[in-house]
């Protein structure tokens, strides 16, 4: 499996890190599988909201190091840095994006949108980051840096509506 550039879904059964990584399969998807990792991240998130900040902040900093050891290892089996089934980052990224957010619908749909359109455009310094910044931290930081931007984002318009 070491070369192996899109594993199937019974791989993924084989090997728990790659599993995690691809967001469960969620990553496996043939279009847009950073958009259907984030949204395999919304059920967690509905178990996270409920935490305490302290342990949600714990969640985001446990999950973002699990995360970088997991992509790193993912990508080094598959052979290709930041393989875009590897949808841990978007996942991590959406939980940092919905910190503190209201409740409600309105505001998951609207910290979805913000997180999708940083990840996907990549404002500096996110876009520099992915492509300067190699590894597993690589990986994740720039998913990290989007659900910041889309944290300022939710929290500006909670703040407006």
């Amino acid at each position: 499996m070491a070369n192996s550039i899109n594993p199937s879904f019974l791989q993924l059964l084989k090997n728990p890190p790659q599993m995690l990584a691809f967001g469960f399969g969620s990553g496996l998807a043939p279009k847009a599988p950073g958009t259907f990792g984030t949204l395999a991240a919304i059920p967690f998130y509905f178990v996270f909201k409920e935490l305490p900040l302290n342990y949600y902040l714990l969640m985001l900093a446990l999950t973002f190091i699990v995360g970088v050891w997991l992509c790193d290892i993912t990508s080094k089996q598959l052979g290709v840095h930041d393989h875009g089934g590897i949808v841990w980052d978007e996942m991590v990224g959406l939980w940092l994006t919905m910190t503190l957010a209201p409740a409600g619908w309105l505001y998951l749909l609207l910290g979805f949108i913000f997180f999708r359109i940083f990840d996907i455009f990549k404002p500096w310094p996110i876009g520099w980051l992915d492509k300067k910044v190699s590894g597993g931290f690589g990986i994740m930081i720039d998913d990290v840096l989007a659900g910041v931007y889309a944290w300022l984002c939710l929290y500006l318009v909670s703040q407006w509506l």
